[in-house]
């Protein structure tokens, strides 16, 4: 869990009282550090996946709902299972996630309320371009797992929970297999940081495209299995339920949540590109249609 600004100010507090004597600069450090703490509370907060902000995707859009609104946003980058966890914990008031079944649970459980479906991308298998599992071209990804899990090929799995790992779990399990032994590495980390030990280590692993297309420069990685149902990947936004934790910034979650699928909101996930591409479609006004 996050550690509270409020204790934090307290500790610095006690050791700043044993090193400044000054009692006019203790007083202005302060003011400082509880106008400090009072802009944190101010900000809206929102736990969402390293997908979303590896693609820079939230830094592109979320200045121009800030400068519509003056609602500042605190993003917190986790996988989706330790997002809603701190939603469970109300130390957020939303949440932008990417495992529709683990969000229907959040739902079915009280968490979270007025869930809105965002936008979608796909996961795509990537790995050397050497191919040592001789996946590439294959249309099932089942099969495409059951090749690298024979020849013990180097595979990085997020291993942390995240709505890609869950992903992955699926597949395997589709597959009918349980991966294991030295040539699976569980890395716990985020999308990033895990292409990049993929490209280290000539390994194979799954990702969303968004990050796949932001990262790519820097990769001699290929994508070697994508397409099909399975692999698709939708977002959802949720706010936290208030009636939970009295400290929730509802009006404000719903707020972003209005802004985020609106025709505003939703063209300018529409128009996010990296190298020319396009890394999400919105799904928000398409369900909207839909309904009606």
């Amino acid at each position: 869990m996050p550690v509270e600004p409020l204790n934090v100010t307290i500790h610095l507090l006690i050791l700043t009282h044993i090193v400044l004597k000054n009692r006019l600069r203790l007083i202005i450090l302060l003011s400082c550090l509880f106008s400090l703490h009072t802009l944190s509370a101010d900000s809206l907060r929102l736990a969402t996946t390293t997908s979303t902000e590896n693609s820079g995707l939230l830094a592109d859009i979320l200045p121009a709902f800030t400068k519509q609104t003056g609602i500042k946003i605190d993003v917190i980058a986790v996988g989706t299972g330790k997002a809603l966890q701190m939603g469970r914990n109300g130390d957020v008031d939303v949440v932008m996630v990417h495992a529709k079944q683990a969000e229907n649970v959040f739902i079915a459980e009280g968490f979270g309320v007025n869930r809105r479906d965002v936008m979608e991308n796909d996961f795509v298998l990537v790995g050397p371009a050497t191919d040592p599992a001789n996946i590439k071209g294959k249309n099932s990804t089942a099969s495409a797992l059951q090749k690298v899990n024979a020849s013990t090929s180097t595979f990085i799995s997020r291993g942390d929970n995240s709505g890609t790992h869950k992903k992955e779990m699926s597949l395997w399990k589709n597959a009918r297999l349980k991966p294991s032994g030295s040539w699976y590495k569980e890395a716990g980390q985020g999308m990033g940081k895990v292409l990049l030990m993929a490209n280290e280590l000539g390994a194979y692993t799954l990702t969303d495209r968004g990050t796949w297309l932001a990262y790519q420069d820097k990769l001699s990685l290929k994508i070697l299995n994508d397409g099909g149902v399975l692999l698709k990947n939708p977002y959802g936004i949720i706010a936290v339920n208030p009636a939970l934790h009295k400290d929730i910034q509802y009006m404000k979650a719903m707020s972003l949540i209005a802004w985020i699928t609106s025709p505003t909101g939703q063209k300018m996930i529409d128009a996010f590109k990296k190298n020319g591409q396009q890394l999400f479609y919105p799904t928000a006004l398409k369900d909207i249609v839909t309904s009606e």
